[in-house]
């Protein structure tokens, strides 16, 4: 649980570290108009209070040639417990899925999946991804273009 209500300064202490997170504590400190041991603490609460939950790198897969990004919609056979939980302990071993997320409505997760090119998506989708524990149905939509990804969120809404 949250100590306290995070204030301006909090805020921009993220939205700086959002934009470089290899700012140092002095650098950080300076941008957000404090000296740098409150400047510190107050990123080490954040940290410690899960609000800060790492720092990495925004790698361009397409640079890494992974050069299809699809939003994948599952569906899943069982809603049981066990059933969920085999299904997204085995999702978690596949390194071209990037993101899995539990949702509400007709699916039951979104994964983002990277993939060389299409017909190494089609072998994932068909040998790894169609295999899964309790899969039932797929549905999946390409990414054209990103328009807002990971490591672009600049400005944090209002707390």
């Amino acid at each position: 649980m949250p100590s306290k209500k995070f204030d301006s300064t909090d805020m921009e202490i993220l939205v700086a570290l959002q934009t470089d997170g290899r700012l140092s504590s002095a650098e950080l400190a300076e941008r957000v108009s404090l000296t740098p041991s409150p400047c510190w603490r107050r990123v080490k609460r954040l940290e410690d209070e899960g609000v800060i939950r790492g720092y990495s790198a925004d790698v361009d897969v397409k640079k890494l040639g992974f050069n299809v990004t699809a939003f994948v919609l599952v569906s899943l056979d069982q809603k049981a417990a066990e059933r969920v939980k085999a299904f997204e302990d085995a999702v978690m071993r596949i390194p071209e899925v990037l993101t899995c997320h539990c949702v509400s409505g007709r699916y039951d997760h979104q994964l983002m999946v990277i993939a060389r090119d299409l017909d190494a998506f089609g072998e994932l989708t068909r040998y790894v991804l169609g295999s899964l524990p309790g899969v039932k149905e797929i549905y999946t939509s390409f990414v054209l273009k990103e328009v807002k990804g990971p490591g672009r969120s600049i400005a944090l809404p209002t707390v």
